[in-house]
């Protein structure tokens, strides 16, 4: 009899510890550099209390924004630290370079064009993002990228001439654009702000979004603003298989429903937000830098030229043609303007 007690003991304990273990709530702590004031992150806290609700409080979801790189959120989601990330396509290329192919500068001229060629590419990139053990949940638009400086940039010569500001980490991309006559700087995403505001910082432009600039004001100390739009700043929110898995199956159905909603909310409000953040800017000091259409052509011709040298050497043979034949079958489809 006192030889079975301690076994009863164990299974009694093991079933407790199962049932702790299946109540227990999935934590995600999600990590980007994002800043806390901005609406991307406002977006995703909202559909982190959805998440919450929908699976009754199963799933908990809180945002680290600020963060200092997104070298450290990759990092941190190798080491548990965070969950899942909302990362630009940036550094999800620091994962998989395929990602590469939604930020080549002029590749796209609308958001209709960016929806359809990301609708087509998007099943091949998620399962090279799932070879690597991770999760994609949604896609984010910050809108579009633009040129802030602290002089003026009215042509080519006068950006290759800028110290430019690249994210740190990708030494492809460095020596890309050193190959094409410019001065890249890689420095952290968080280092913008900071490096502007010195009198002789490590940077005088950097490319970025409105909603970006005047959210951390950097555009005060880089007051001019090239009215070029090179490219949409795509980011997506991926998370951990570790993480996904221990999640059960119809609370992932519910939480996808509600990453599409809020995907769809990011894509429609970045217009507006792009538009209504460049009036504010103007209201305190921005200068809005008009390129005439030659000027502007100007631009196109050096980028095309630029693109051309990313095939092979900075994405995937398959996934650059890819995208030049989904963007292309599109124009086709439709007037250009």
């Amino acid at each position: 009899m006192f030889g079975r007690t301690p076994s009863r003991l164990l299974v009694t304990l093991a079933i407790a510890a199962s049932m702790a273990a299946v109540q227990a709530p999935v934590v995600i702590r999600m990590g980007t550099v994002a800043p806390r004031t901005s609406p991307w992150v406002d977006a995703l806290q909202s559909m982190g209390q959805a998440w919450a609700t929908s699976t009754a409080q199963r799933v908990r979801f809180t945002a680290f924004a600020d963060r200092p790189s997104e070298s450290e959120v990759i990092d941190k989601m190798g080491t548990g630290g965070f969950a899942a990330g909302a990362l630009s396509v940036v550094g999800l290329a620091d994962i998989d370079e395929a990602f590469n192919v939604l930020a080549i500068p002029f590749f796209f001229e609308s958001d209709e064009e960016l929806i359809h060629v990301l609708d087509r590419l998007t099943p091949v990139l998620a399962e090279r993002l799932k070879a690597r053990h991770y999760q994609l949940l949604l896609w984010g638009h910050g809108g579009w990228v633009q040129v802030f400086s602290k002089q003026p940039i009215r042509t080519i010569a006068d950006l290759q001439k800028a110290k430019l500001f690249t994210s740190e980490g990708n030494a492809k991309v460095v020596q890309w654009y050193t190959a094409n006559g410019f001065h890249p700087v890689p420095r952290p995403a968080g280092d913008i702000a900071v490096q502007l505001k010195l009198p002789t910082g490590a940077i005088d432009a950097t490319p970025g979004v409105p909603p970006l600039a005047l959210a951390t004001q950097f555009y005060r100390d880089a007051p001019y603003m090239l009215n070029v739009r090179v490219a949409p700043l795509v980011a997506g929110v991926i998370m951990t298989d570790a993480t996904w898995n221990r999640i059960p199956p119809d609370d992932r159905t519910r939480m996808l429903e509600i990453a599409k909603k809020t995907q769809d909310g990011l894509f429609a409000d970045a217009p507006g937000l792009d538009a209504r953040h460049i009036k504010e800017m103007e209201a305190n000091g921005l200068k809005v830098i008009a390129l005439s259409p030659t000027e502007t052509a100007a631009f196109r011709t050096k980028a095309d030229e630029m693109t051309a040298s990313q095939r092979g050497s900075m994405i995937p043979e398959a996934i650059y043609d890819m995208a030049v034949r989904e963007r292309d079958a599109f124009r086709k489809s439709k007037p250009r303007r």
